[in-house]
């Protein structure tokens, strides 16, 4: 598998990561075996970049990539994590915390629930409103040079957020949604990036399934986050479907799937990009690698250009109040 080096001064990964969420929270139930299979089958295709947070199923999500990884080369995997996020008893949001005490506390816990000595890139969630960047961003260089992190990650944050950051310390990615129908990063976000060598690792790459290909409206949703998603409600996913019925054309065209097409356009994007998928089962991990293999050409590239313009999207991709508390979607 090709690899992919995050940044100038990132880690070096294969050109597309795991991301581990939906094994444990916010998408309805999932097998624990079969996520574990999933991991496993993920490292021996040569994934590299496991990406979770510390607040996916309140820990749960820590401790099966800690079980996962139980016996297997800790070297083999680059273990990604996001703290800040507040939860309550029922899964509600209730904030962020970013004070450089919290850090070093968020950290303890995830290296115990991980079962590792280190967490390769380390970064906050969301930026919180109440503590400088610079603050955040200093408590993760202290454990750098302890060795109990290797290195500084940024997510979901602006160009002002990313510069005051780096100014600090070097960063090595911004984790933040990118893919054909998440397109906000192009403007302002990835030429800042790319201004200071810093590498994305896009999340959302099929848009929570949406344009994967395999999402139906008669699909129940119940407590899953795309309930209320914007882009999953009414007329919204309407049309949003009718897209993806554009993109299914051009997919059968080039005789790959939408999904493989979806991820394979992220991947173009750059070799600074490194698409994270969020396969929960073997069988869409084995789709999803397809990907690798797929060079799309510049006609394709100008056909999906065409079928799905920037801001062809219906509804925002987040609901207004969690929008309200982005940075990254901050003018």
């Amino acid at each position: 598998m090709e690899h992919r080096t995050l940044g100038t001064t990132g880690p070096d990964t294969a050109m597309i990561g795991l991301g581990c969420m939906g094994m444990s929270d916010l998408y309805g139930p999932a097998e624990r075996a079969e996520s574990i299979a999933t991991i496993h089958a993920a490292l021996d295709a040569g994934i590299t970049l496991l990406d979770t947070g510390d607040f996916y199923g309140m820990g749960d999500n820590e401790m099966l990539i800690g079980e996962a990884l139980r016996g297997c080369d800790r070297d083999k995997a680059l273990i990604s994590v996001k703290f800040g996020a507040l939860r309550g008893p029922q899964g509600e949001w209730s904030g962020y915390d970013s004070r450089p005490k919290a850090v070093k506390n968020f950290l303890t816990y995830s290296l115990r629930r991980l079962g590792t000595d280190h967490i390769d890139i380390y970064r906050p969630a969301r930026l919180d409103p109440d503590v400088p960047i610079e603050d955040t961003v200093g408590a993760i260089a202290d454990l750098v040079k302890a060795g109990y992190v290797r290195h500084v990650g940024l997510s979901e944050v602006g160009p002002d957020t990313i510069r005051r950051a780096a100014a600090v310390h070097p960063v090595s990615d911004l984790q933040i949604e990118y893919s054909l129908i998440s397109r906000g990063i192009e403007d302002r976000i990835l030429p800042a990036c790319r201004e200071l060598g810093i590498g994305i690792t896009a999340y959302g790459v099929l848009s929570r399934g949406l344009i994967s290909g395999h999402w139906s409206k008669a699909r129940a949703m119940g407590r899953d986050f795309r309930a209320i998603s914007p882009r999953f409600q009414g007329e919204n996913l309407d049309a949003n479907l009718a897209l993806v019925e554009r993109l299914r054309a051009i997919a059968e065209r080039i005789g790959a799937s939408v999904a493989q097409v979806a991820i394979a356009w992220v991947a173009a994007q750059g070799r600074d990009i490194v698409p994270l998928v969020g396969a929960r089962r073997r069988d869409r991990l084995e789709e999803a690698l397809g990907a690798t293999g797929l060079a799309l050409s510049a006609e394709d590239l100008k056909s999906l250009a065409e079928a799905l313009p920037p801001g062809s999207a219906a509804g925002e991709r987040y609901p207004s109040e969690q929008l309200a508390h982005m940075d990254s979607e901050k003018s």
